[in-house]
């Protein structure tokens, strides 16, 4: 019996033409023509827990020509279908799929990136099962839980060879980046001290009241805990009030915007591979650390209140960075002050205010196609992020603490030591 030869799509349509005896019109956006981006130069991806900030990120995804988003997993049956309709919608189609399983986005050999927005306790374990599996990941922060999860991350990355990009997306807000580039023109002179705007911290809190699981297949209750220490379902939890809850948030709601202000500051102070040496709690609400070179880091309070006695008017997540010949500072709100006209003299940026990803998102994007690392990449994150977790550690223990940047362990500090890392329950290990 012989063996019936495979027909492919392609062979199909050019015997078809042939056999009409007339020319096969392809549409131009198979070619890439008339500025369309042929889809087998395009970047797939998936989305794993897209939640309100998930939808803001998404929303930058979907109009890049370069970038096809095809499928949400989400233990919440709700934003599953939110996400299909966003992005059926944009693309005037329905093939968006839903699946309540991460895992069948991970698996699936047609998608080379994926979006990443769940609460703070997936980030860093479905970063690094991604990885594992060939996906280049967008992750928003914080990305990790604790010192030793940013270890492994970053770990996982090298090993791997992905492309990671962390959610501080203002490495790539242009009032932001100037002020960076400030710090390192020489026109503050020495840079001694960096300013990083908090909100404050809280020590954990307890349990919401039980409540009857639901269906499954309406909220996925044991998926959406993942690692994170078991406790028993309140509805409040999927609609945002996980933060500041033991295992589901990190830090003590320091690296809420820690992550951003210190990795600003990290970058400021030329300290993107290390992390200060000593973290001390001052007070209630304020850290302060310094490197190994003498340059200060202050943690002190921001807020819409002005808490912390920042300029007015710049916005949440302010940073300053001071030399002995001046400072700078910036905020959310596009906007930059300075100590002297002559230090923004000729500076410009874009109207960007700090909580748009739009451009970290094409960052991203550029680096999976180029396979350079993004401007946030998993060694950034790393120390940023273990320079905010260090520091949560000095204020929960109410005292100073040393640091070893190399082993990234507290020195002579058993106590601190236990804090540098927290069992995760099984079966999710990365």
């Amino acid at each position: 019996m012989k063996t019936a030869k495979k027909t492919t799509r392609r062979k199909f349509l050019k015997q078809a033409a042939l056999t009409m005896g007339a020319p096969m019109i392809v549409p131009s956006s198979v070619l890439g023509l008339n500025g369309k981006v042929a889809p087998s130069n395009q970047i797939v991806v998936g989305g794993v827990g897209l939640g309100p900030r998930g939808r803001k990120v998404h929303s930058c995804f979907l109009p890049q020509p370069d970038c096809r988003f095809i499928t949400i997993a989400d233990p919440q049956k709700e934003r599953r279908e939110i996400i299909k309709r966003l992005t059926d919608r944009h693309y005037e189609n329905e093939d968006c799929t839903t699946v309540h399983d991460m895992y069948e986005v991970f698996e699936r050999d047609d998608i080379d990136a994926v979006l990443i927005a769940t609460g703070d306790r997936w980030h860093a374990t479905a970063s690094m099962i991604a990885a594992k599996h060939g996906k280049d990941i967008y992750s928003e922060k914080p990305c990790t839980m604790t010192i030793r999860q940013s270890q492994e991350l970053d770990d996982t990355i090298l090993r791997y060879g992905r492309v990671f990009q962390a959610g501080t997306q203002r490495r790539n807000v242009d009032n932001f980046r100037r002020a960076v580039e400030i710090a390192h023109s020489g026109k503050l002179g020495n840079i001694h001290t960096v300013h990083a705007g908090i909100i404050r911290p809280e020590d954990d809190l307890p349990w919401l009241p039980a409540e009857p699981e639901p269906d499954p297949k309406e909220i996925d209750w044991n998926r959406w805990l993942g690692p994170s220490p078991w406790r028993p379902y309140n509805k409040l939890y999927c609609q945002g009030r996980w933060r500041g809850h033991d295992g589901l948030a990190a830090g003590f709601k320091i690296l809420e915007w820690g992550s951003h202000t210190v990795d600003l500051c990290q970058w400021a102070a030329d300290a993107d591979g290390t992390t200060p040496v000593e973290f001390e709690a001052v007070d209630e609400t304020t850290i302060h650390a310094k490197y190994a070179n003498g340059v200060k880091l202050v943690m002190r309070l921001a807020g819409f209140k002005d808490e912390g006695k920042w300029l007015p008017g710049l916005g949440s997540c302010p940073v300053r960075f001071e030399g002995d010949e001046g400072w700078v500072e910036a905020g959310d709100f596009y906007k930059m002050e300075a100590s002297k006209p002559s230090i923004l003299e000729g500076v410009e940026f874009d109207e960007l205010p700090g909580t748009d990803p739009i451009k970290h998102v094409r960052n991203f994007l550029d680096c999976v196609k180029s396979r350079e690392k993004p401007s946030c990449n998993s060694t950034v994150a790393r120390y940023g992020h273990n320079a905010g977790h260090a520091a949560a550690i000095a204020w929960k223990l109410g005292r100073k603490v040393n640091f070893d940047p190399v082993t990234e362990t507290f020195i002579g500090d058993a106590e601190a030591n236990r804090m540098r890392s927290r069992a995760r329950r099984a079966p999710w290990h990365a």
